[in-house]
């Protein structure tokens, strides 16, 4: 049987399981689970390096999402057990990197590479784009959901100034740590699952570990950019019927901060676009 064929099968049956153990555990709704379907079978498919790391951001993320659930719902407004992902969520947080793995698959099929902009300046790019955009939303998956639970009292990124909980663009050096700790998992992977499947001269192969400070970098770049875009333009205020910072204001809502021209998936989006884009150019320079 054709390799290619073979990669397809196993990425579908592997995607399938997934998303449907997903469904039953509440991390993905039925139309996450359909569209994480799609995503995951596409990474897989093309490559099991993209895979994995698309892999190790959903399972760190889903488990970090569940950690401090009791805590997370005094806080939250919007909490959702499991921390509950739509089709939305699914393609804000992978859809580019998606299309990216589609051009890497148009130029050089499911061959899998080492970094080397001598050797290819086109494919560098896309890659370092791909990593760069996972290490912005597991970076700031994990910055949000431990940062939460840390005993320091957030400050607001622009300001400095001690926020409330929950509110949009507080940070905490927790959470800055754990950004830079989530993105660096992930260089991480690409760089062990790279031994295994490319073939490349010493010294490259060598280089490919700087892919590791690098995604560590992404992680924290994203979710300061996420952050700065939280606290400008999400807006965030204190309810005082609810107890709970919210997202929208109302006459019962005393505004924290920000104006209300994006919201949490706008905002996510763009960090991503961001990441990507700086993440791909820093790879050309570094490779």
């Amino acid at each position: 049987m054709d390799r290619d064929l073979v990669q397809l099968l196993v990425a579908a049956v592997l995607s399938a399981a997934i998303a449907t153990r997903s469904y039953r555990r509440k991390s993905l709704d039925l139309s996450g689970a359909f569209s994480g379907f799609a995503v995951m079978t596409i990474h897989i498919a093309v490559n099991y390096r993209f895979g994995a790391v698309l892999l190790v951001f959903f399972f760190t993320s889903s488990m970090f999402t569940k950690f401090g659930e009791d805590k997370k719902k005094r806080v939250e407004a919007d909490f959702k057990e499991g921390g509950q992902r739509n089709w939305i969520q699914v393609l804000f947080n992978s859809g580019i990197a998606t299309i990216l793995v589609l051009i890497a698959w148009k130029q050089v099929g499911t061959q899998d590479f080492c970094l080397n902009s001598k050797e290819s300046s086109l494919m560098t790019s896309l890659v370092g784009g791909i990593i760069g955009h996972y290490c912005c939303s597991n970076g700031d998956t994990w910055s949000s959901e431990l940062g939460v639970l840390s005993k320091e009292q957030p400050r607001l990124i622009t300001t400095f100034k001690p926020v409330r909980r929950g509110t949009n663009g507080g940070v905490t050096m927790a959470g800055l740590l754990a950004a830079a700790a989530g993105g660096s998992v992930l260089g991480l992977t690409f760089v062990i699952f790279g031994f295994i499947s490319t073939t490349c001269t010493f010294d490259i192969a060598l280089k490919q570990l700087l892919i590791i400070p690098v995604s560590a970098l992404a992680g924290l770049c994203g979710s300061v950019i996420d952050s700065l875009l939280g606290a400008t333009l999400q807006y965030s205020g204190f309810c005082s019927v609810r107890n709970k910072v919210v997202g929208k204001p109302g006459p019962t809502v005393k505004k924290i901060s920000g104006l209300s021209l994006l919201d949490n998936d706008a905002v996510n989006l763009v960090s991503i676009l961001l990441t990507t884009a700086l993440t791909s150019i820093a790879c050309l320079y570094i490779f």
